[in-house]
Formats: C-alpha cells, structure tokens, sequence
C-alpha cells in the first residue's frame, strides 16, 4: 500500500511546500527520512525548511491577514466547510497515509483518526456561526478581532486531528496561519494543503513549511510577524517555544505532556470501570498526552483490578497495522520505542509488580516499533513510571486506602491534562473530580465531546483548544468606549 505516496510523488508535492497558494521549491537544502515503524524502512525523502522559507511564509500570511480578517464569519465558513467535505471524501488516502507514516492501525485510522480530525473543522464551522465579535456592555462594545498571522507546530501522534484543532479555529476567527508539522510524520500535512487548496482558501491564509523544532520551529516562535504560536508537543519542546518568544512578546498557547489519573471509587462497578479504562490508556497505543496511564484503585480490590486488567489487555493485538486482525499497530518512530522500552525496564528494575506484558516485541514479531501491552501493579508515585510520561501501552496500578488518599496520588504528577473518575454516587463522583488538578475530567467514560474545551495546566501547558474556547484563543479583545451612544 503506497497510494498516499504515490500521490504525493506524481503530484511533485512531496518536495514542495506550500505558501502563498502555490507549491514552491524549499530554499533549505537539508532533507530528512520518513520510516516506516511497521518495517523500519525508508518510505521516501523530504525537504526540510529554513529560515528564509520561514520568512516567505510569515510575509505571505501577513499579507492576506488584513483581508481574510475582515471577511463576514460565513465567508470563512463556506471553505472550512469544502475543506472538511473533501477530507472525508479522500477519508482512505488519509487513513493509508497515517498507517504508512505513524503506524496506526488502518482500521483506527479510518474509524477514528481522521474522522475526528473533520469534526474539529466541522465544530469550527459550528462556532463560527453563532458567535457574537461584538457584544455590548452599556456604551461600551467589547469586540473581538482575530489576533493575526499564527504559528501552529504539531505533533507525530495525532497528526491531522492535531492540524485540524489548531487549523480550523483559527481561520474560523480570521487569522493567517503558518503550519510546521512535525518532521516524523510530515507527509498528511501536504494532503491537507492539497485540501485546503482545493477548498478555495484565498491565497496566504494557510501556508507550510517542513522542518525541525530547531530551526523552523524556532524561527516562527521568534519572529516580528508571527503574533502567536501555538504548539502542541513534550513539555521541554513548550519551554523551548515559550523562550524563543519572549522577546516578541507574542501569545504563546502549549499543549504538552500529560500522565493522566483515572480513579475508581470503591463503589464503582469493576466489570464497567476497567476494561474502558484499560481500552482508554491504550488508545493509539498510549500515544496520546490525556491517556489515563495511571488507575488509581482501591487496595481491598487491587487483586480484582488486576485480573480484570489483564483479561482486557488480552483483547489487545499488536501486529501488522495494515491486518484487519491487528486492533493496534505500531510504535510512530524509533526513538519512542526506545523510551518505552527503557521506562518499562526502569518499572520492573523499581520493583513494580509485571501482571502482563514486558520489555521487547510481541511473540513473533522480529522487526518493527511494536511494543508489548504492559501493566504493572503495586506501582508507588515515587517510581519513575508513576512519574514520567511513557507514551506507550504501559499501564501502572496504583493502591489507595481512602477517597482522600487517591486524590492526593492522582494531583502528585507535574501533569494536569486529562483524568477519568468512576463510581457510582455521582455527588461523590463530582466532588472527587472537582479536587483533581486538571484541565479536563470524564466521569464514567463519556462520550467524545469536540466542543469541550480541551489544554492543561501546571506542566501540561496553557491555553484551551476544541469548542468556543479554541476560537478564543485566537481572538484579541478590544474595547470601544461610546460606541452606542
């Protein structure tokens, strides 16, 4: 299967980026790998940007700022709307292309990576037709007015339902947008471009270069032109964001790493409280910042967990991610799967008890990132795999003896992205959640919701994506006094 590839290649797109509406040759010369993590082979080469490709784009997104800003909300909506139309139409091109790059199941890919990222655009189109940009206060309007060019860096583990959650909202506000897609999985973003182009976007209003955090990453968050960046990566890669762009006092909206609580009250029904939780902390394979790694169990049923645990784990096949039989593929890139496999070692050398999985590849299974599904039990937050953030289908249980107890364990992490609570007396259920430090908490494994406003706090990052609080983000607030008279 090389069909994205293929695409990409004919079309001459692979080795070109996107500014100003067309396609232009890279002024960088370095170039860098795609792999395929299912085969560790190179799938192709690509350019990789510099500084002065960083220049075209921002001046080409400032130039279509002031026009695309003073658009009616319905003319920035009818494009937002083609381009979600045209994604799900090209839904399998995508989907091979996530499997081929990151190494997605292509079931998954399809069922839910790049069907969620449409229902980001889709919820911008949703926003953008009921938000007020003026409201009065006495004589006074408050207005909002879109902030102008924006910087949008991305990450390898979700990469186009990433792109949609920063793209869409901030073209639905009226911004410019200069796109950086992470180097590790970069060949989705150009279909996107190809959508976008094909969508109608006025020429400017998106553009992409390709490159690396360390130059192209840190040439947006540094430069005069660009007003905000927003990342979504490691903590370390949000400080370093952060820092560039300090001296140009732009916004700066991070969102970072996570190592997320899911406490099970001692009334929770088990046989509904674990299976999803395991299901949940392995979803993409744990390559997700809000994965709920961390169960916080009661200790009299600590036993009961761990047999529910493991049974769920079993349901887990880690394999080829172009088999139908494979619920789950690979690890995205090498040196995520080396990190898994240390901080798996680090929890058996810690002493935490093993209930299923462990270091190296699954049976049979001699070449690929394919990791086995793990949990540990008996974990203490003092062990680094109760600290760090795997991101991988690691697991760890931890015991408490009081409500109070587990939700001083879920709070002892730097993180405060995503957390789970299950039980069963919702006053309970509610007053637990309101104690945990988070930016986002699911009772009893509700539903997806793309208008609840998702980000974190302390480590995890600031700012909000998803919903009318994603617009926000890229909105200014300006006050103007004797406006109604």
């Amino acid at each position: 299967m090389t069909a994205p590839l293929d695409h990409l290649t004919t079309t001459g797109q692979l080795n070109r980026f996107f500014i100003g509406g067309a396609w232009v040759a890279p002024q960088g010369t370095g170039t860098a790998s795609v792999i395929n993590p299912a085969t560790e082979a190179e799938l192709c080469r690509f350019p990789l940007g510099n500084g002065a490709d960083v220049d075209a784009a921002v001046a080409a997104a400032r130039a279509a700022f002031p026009a695309w800003s003073r658009t009616a909300p319905e003319q920035r909506a009818a494009p937002l709307s083609r381009l979600a139309a045209l994604i799900e139409e090209r839904l399998e091109l995508f989907a091979q292309c996530l499997t081929l790059e990151m190494g997605a199941a292509l079931d998954y890919a399809r069922a839910t990576q790049v069907p969620l990222a449409v229902a980001h655009i889709k919820t911008a189109v949703e926003v953008l037709s009921e938000f007020k940009f003026i409201t009065p206060r006495g004589q006074t309007a408050i207005t909002r007015e879109a902030i102008g060019v924006c910087a949008l860096i991305t990450p390898w583990n979700w990469p186009l339902y990433q792109i949609t959650a920063k793209v869409a909202p901030a073209l639905a506000a009226g911004c410019t947008v200069v796109l950086k897609p992470s180097e590790l999985s970069p060949l989705d973003a150009l279909l996107f471009a190809e959508a976008i182009a094909d969508a109608g976007f006025p020429a400017g209003v998106f553009n992409l270069v390709q490159g690396e955090g360390a130059s192209v990453g840190a040439a947006l968050a540094a430069h005069q032109d660009v007003d905000m960046i927003s990342i979504t990566g490691s903590t370390r890669a949000g400080v370093a964001v952060a820092q560039a762009a300090a001296p140009t006092v732009k916004r700066v909206a991070q969102e970072l790493g996570g190592k997320s609580p899911n406490v099970i009250l001692p009334d929770a029904d088990l046989s509904r409280a674990v299976a999803p939780g395991v299901a949940a902390a392995f979803r993409n394979l744990g390559q997700s910042c809000s994965a709920p790694t961390r169960m916080i169990v009661p200790r009299e049923q600590l036993a009961k967990v761990e047999a529910l645990a493991k049974e769920a784990a079993a349901d887990v096949t880690i394999g080829d991610p172009l088999s139908g039989a494979s619920t789950h593929g690979a690890i995205a890139n090498r040196a995520q799967f080396e990190r898994v496999q240390t901080l798996i070692e680090a929890g058996l050398a810690e002493g935490a008890k093993l209930i299923t999985g462990g270091p190296g590849r699954p049976d049979g299974l001699t070449a690929g990132f394919f990791v086995k599904p793990t949990i540990f039990s008996e974990v203490r937050t003092d062990m680094r795999i109760a600290q760090e953030e795997i991101f991988g289908p690691v697991l760890c249980l931890l015991p408490y003896d009081t409500i109070e107890e587990a939700i001083a364990i879920a709070n002892d992490t730097v993180y405060g992205l995503g957390a789970h609570v299950q039980g069963r007396d919702m006053d309970i259920v509610r007053g637990v959640a309101a104690q945990i430090r988070s930016g986002q908490v699911h009772l009893n494994y509700p539903a997806w919701d793309p208008h609840a406003p998702f980000g974190g706090v302390k480590q995890s990052g600031n700012g909000r994506e998803y919903g009318v609080e994603g617009m926000l983000e890229y909105l200014e607030v300006k006050a103007i006094l004797g406006y109604y008279p």
